[in-house]
C-alpha cells in the first residue's frame, strides 16, 4: 500500500486552448489563423524574415491583412492607437510574431478591440482596474525569442510613460486561443537578445518553484526545466546550437505556464519597476538581480526556520551547468555573467538614485507578493545596489 506524508493541496491550472511545440509547427500557421477568421491583424517585429513570407500567405489564402509593428515595449499609446487600426478594419483575429513585447501588444489588442475605454481604463495598479467588458478576439501567438513565455500568459505588460511604471493588463480570457512555439524562429538571434531573453526565461522557471503560490503541477515543470534552461543558455553563450535553441524555447515555455499559475517573485517585482523608471531591458534585470535575490531569499528561509531545500538544489544545478563552486553559487553567478559581458544595472541606474521607493513599489506589486518570504524593504535595496 502507497501511503503519503502530507496530502497534495488543491488548485487550478490555466493555459491556452492549445500548444503546439516543435521546429516546423509554424509552417502551419496560415491555416490556424484562417480558421479563427480572415480579417486579420498582424502584429510583428523586425528581426525575423520568415514573417514577411508568412504575410504573404495569408494574403494567399484569402486573409485580408492589416500589418501592426511592435518594435518596442507597448505603451497605453501604442495599445490605444493600434487598437483604433483593427477597430476599423473591422478583424476577427489577431496574430503575433515577435518576442515578449510583440505577444503583449497582441494580446492587449484582441482584449480591447470589443472593449469600449482606453487601455488605461483596465490596468491594474494605477489604472482604473475596470474588468474587460467583453470576451477578446481570438489571438495566436508565434514567438521568435525565448525568454517571457508570453504565449501561454493571461496578461499583457503595458507601459504608461507618465507614472514612470509597467502594469499589467490581465484577464483569463486573454490566454491565446493557440500558442505555436516553433525554435527555429529563434535560431540565430543575436548573442545580446538570446542572452537577456534566456534570464529572463531562467528567473521564470525559478521564481514560481520558489513562490508562495506553488503547486504540484507548476512544480513538476519547473523542476525540469532549471537544469535544461541553465544548460542551454551556457552553450549558446559559447555559439550558436540548434539542439540549444530547442531547449530554451522549451524552458521559456515552460516559465510562461508555471509563472501564469504559481506567480513570479521579489526579481520580477523589482524588474517592473525598475523597467517603467529606468528603461533597463527586463532579461538584463531579472538576471543581475537573480543571484542577489536567491541569496536573500535563502537566508530568509535558513532565519525564519523554513526548509532551504529547494535554495539549496537550484544552487546545485547552476554549479553543475556553469561549472560553479557549489557553496555560493549564487554570487558566483554575477560574476559568470561579468565575465560574458552582461551589463550591470548602474548602467542604468545613477549611484546616488534613491532605491528605497523602488523597492517598496516592487513588494507591493502582484509578483512582489508572491515572493516565498516578506522581504523587507532595506533588504531589497541592498539586493538592488548589489546589481548595479
Amino acid at each position: 500500500m502507497h501511503s503519503f506524508s502530507a496530502p497534495i493541496p488543491a488548485f487550478s491550472f490555466l493555459t491556452a486552448g492549445k500548444i503546439r511545440f516543435g521546429r516546423g509547427t509554424a509552417q502551419d500557421a496560415v491555416g490556424d489563423v484562417a480558421g479563427f477568421g480572415t480579417r486579420v491583424a498582424l502584429v510583428r517585429g523586425r528581426s525575423v524574415p520568415w514573417v514577411d513570407g508568412f504575410a504573404d500567405n495569408l494574403a494567399e489564402a484569402g486573409c485580408d491583412v492589416i500589418a501592426i509593428a511592435g518594435h518596442r515595449e507597448p505603451t497605453t499609446d501604442d495599445v490605444d492607437t493600434a487598437v483604433a487600426r483593427a477597430r476599423a478594419a473591422g478583424v476577427q483575429v489577431v496574430v503575433a510574431v515577435g518576442g515578449g513585447a510583440v505577444i503583449d501588444l497582441a494580446k492587449a489588442i484582441a482584449a480591447l478591440v470589443p472593449a469600449t475605454g482606453p487601455a488605461l481604463s483596465y490596468l491594474e495598479g494605477i489604472g482604473g482596474g475596470q474588468p474587460l467588458p467583453a470576451t477578446p478576439l481570438p489571438m495566436v501567438a508565434l514567438p521568435t525569442t525565448a525568454g517571457t513565455g508570453a504565449e501561454v500568459t493571461r496578461n499583457a505588460v503595458i507601459g504608461v510613460p507618465e507614472s514612470g511604471r509597467k502594469v499589467s493588463l490581465r484577464d483569463d480570457r486573454m490566454l491565446p486561443r493557440l500558442a505555436i512555439v516553433d525554435p527555429a524562429l529563434t535560431d540565430n538571434a543575436p548573442p545580446a537578445v538570446t542572452m537577456a531573453s534566456g534570464l529572463d526565461a531562467l528567473a521564470q522557471v525559478i521564481e514560481p518553484y520558489l513562490s508562495r503560490r506553488a503547486n504540484p503541477l507548476t512544480d513538476a515543470i519547473c523542476r525540469a526545466a532549471i537544469p535544461v534552461g541553465l544548460k542551454a543558455l551556457a552553450r549558446l553563450a559559447r555559439g550558436e546550437d540548434a539542439a540549444a535553441r530547442d531547449a530554451l524555447a522549451y524552458v521559456s515555455l515552460s516559465g510562461g505556464l508555471a509563472l501564469a499559475n504559481s506567480g513570479l517573485g521579489a526579481i520580477h517585482g523589482l524588474a517592473g519597476v525598475i523597467g517603467g523608471a529606468h528603461g533597463a531591458p527586463h532579461g538584463l534585470i531579472c538576471g543581475r538581480l537573480l543571484g542577489p535575490i536567491l541569496i536573500r531569499n535563502r537566508e530568509a528561509a535558513r532565519t525564519s526556520g523554513a526548509d532551504p531545500a529547494r535554495h539549496d538544489e537550484i544552487a546545485g544545478w547552476i554549479a553543475d551547468a556553469l561549472h560553479l563552486p557549489r557553496d555560493n553559487a549564487f554570487a558566483a553567478l554575477a560574476r559568470w555573467l561579468d565575465d560574458l559581458a552582461v551589463a550591470r544595472l548602474g548602467q542604468w541606474i545613477a549611484p546616488e538614485t534613491d532605491l528605497h521607493p523602488l523597492a517598496r513599489d516592487a513588494a507591493a506589486s502582484s509578483s512582489g507578493r508572491a515572493n516565498p518570504f516578506d522581504l523587507p524593504p532595506e533588504t531589497l535595496v541592498s539586493a538592488l545596489r548589489e546589481a548595479l
